[in-house]
């Protein structure tokens, strides 16, 4: 019922606006405009046929897009929907016609039909045609944003999700992998492995702490691959020797949690380490790179991987960021540089499209404009009617009911300008661009301070 009237209001204003355009073409073509019981009779006239053809039309947009859905667009489908709008509106003028002339000017039906011509509903048919069309455009605007929030809903949900899964793929990797150091160590090295099992209880405690996070500072990464470096040394001792930085040149440079650590295990596990091979492993910065690099003597027999270590580090930078993790390979080195980012982001921000929340908010902010647009729209078509009538009983020889109809008209033009053009000057993406453009301009400042 709520939405009955609200069509039914949308048909009234644009039949208001429809007899003003019309009226205002008249005036302008210097044929004159009669104020008398013939003007309101072509108002009433006028409305009924707006709120027939529009509510007519509405009803049988409701029908297409109950049976197509979303395919409702499609160029078959527009095609019938512009034939049976065309029809629809045809038998709406015919039965408007009809009642009019038969029943209100009581003529005859035979007479009806003998007058009946082509001409008689081109202009209705004309007007009917072209509000529809725009209808099905605004329509196909809205259709069009709705479903770019749905879609970013959508891409943000799986992204998270999957970054969750990738994190949480850390906690028993880890564990199962030092798992098997200790298992060697008990073997190898007894007393060792008592020392390694009370590190591993530290070490532990940071991988459920920051497992968790999107980023963590390069300092922290730094200080537990120095701890985790410490439990690797008790098993191979002088086999494995390490290179690492006291901290890093930004303490505000963050990667993902648990990648050097993954790097490390990366490096032992793939390559021989004994007394006469030791590993060399070296942690340095590279043009905004944080790097691990090992000297290369892979082993002849190695275990299947389990596609966590590189692979992970991986997909959760593509899930951050546009800054790829490299690897390099040569016959002597193996390097994989990860990106050091210089703020703290979340998977939300950094989607192959734009971030969802702020889609929404353009999303939610464009249906407020269009809703200010709307009551403006219709207080244009309620009062300049009524300051017409005022002028017109007052004194018709000052027509200056003109001016608030053109200056306000000129502002209702510059609104619709905004609110329905995206780009352009002053159009709706305009404002984000200049606000983009600045904080770029200021961010050039600032980093050239």
């Amino acid at each position: 019922m709520l939405a009955f009237f609200k069509h039914l209001g949308r048909a009234f204003s644009i039949g208001v606006l429809i007899f003003l355009i019309i009226g205002i073409i008249i005036y302008f073509t210097g044929n004159d405009i009669e104020f008398d019981q013939g003007l309101l009779e072509t108002f009433i006239y006028n409305q009924i046929y707006s709120v027939v053809l529009y509510m007519s039309n509405a009803y049988l947009f409701n029908i297409l897009i109950s049976k197509y859905k979303g395919e409702v667009f499609k160029l078959k489908n527009m095609v019938s929907a512009a034939f049976f709008s065309v029809l629809i509106s045809f038998l709406a003028i015919f039965l408007l016609r009809l009642v009019t002339k038969v029943v209100v000017y009581e003529q005859t039906f035979k007479t009806f039909f003998s007058n009946e011509s082509v001409m008689n509903y081109w202009f209705s048919l004309t007007i009917s045609i072209t509000v529809t069309a725009i209808f099905y455009i605004a329509y196909y605007q809205k259709y069009k944003q709705e479903n770019k929030v749905k879609e970013q809903k959508v891409i943000a949900g799986t992204a998270s999700a999957k970054f969750d899964a990738l994190k949480n793929q850390l906690d028993p990797h880890f564990l199962f992998n030092s798992l098997n150091v200790l298992t060697s160590l008990i073997d190898e090295n007894p007393q060792n492995a008592q020392k390694f099992t009370t590190s591993l209880s530290k070490v532990y405690r940071y991988v459920l702490e920051q497992k968790n996070k999107d980023l963590v500072t390069v300092d922290e990464e730094l200080q537990f691959a120095k701890t985790y470096m410490s439990l690797l040394k008790m098993r191979f001792e002088d086999s494995i020797v390490f290179d690492i930085p006291e901290q890093a040149q930004n303490p505000e440079a963050k990667v993902v949690p648990l990648a050097l650590q993954l790097l490390l295990e990366n490096a032992v596990k793939h390559n021989i380490v004994t007394s006469r091979k030791p590993l060399h492993i070296k942690i340095y910065e590279d043009q905004g790179r944080l790097v691990v690099e090992n000297n290369l003597q892979t082993k002849q027999v190695v275990k299947k991987s389990s596609g966590v270590g590189l692979n992970n580090i991986t997909q959760r930078y593509q899930l951050l960021t546009n800054k790829k993790v490299s690897i390099t390979a040569d016959k002597k080195y193996f390097k994989v540089a990860i990106p050091m980012l210089t703020k703290q982001i979340t998977v939300m921000e950094q989607l192959p499209k734009k971030q969802m929340d702020d889609a929404y908010v353009r999303a939610r902010k464009h249906v407020e404009e269009l809703k200010e647009f709307y009551y403006n729209l219709i207080s244009y078509c309620f009062v300049i009617p009524f300051l017409i009538i005022i002028n017109y009983k007052t004194d018709w020889e000052f027509k200056w009911f003109l001016f608030p109809l053109l200056g306000w008209g000129l502002g209702l033009a510059f609104h619709a300008y905004k609110v329905f053009v995206n780009d352009g000057i002053l159009g709706r993406n305009w404002e984000q661009r200049k606000i983009e453009k600045i904080m770029e301009e200021e961010r050039s400042r600032h980093n050239s301070l």
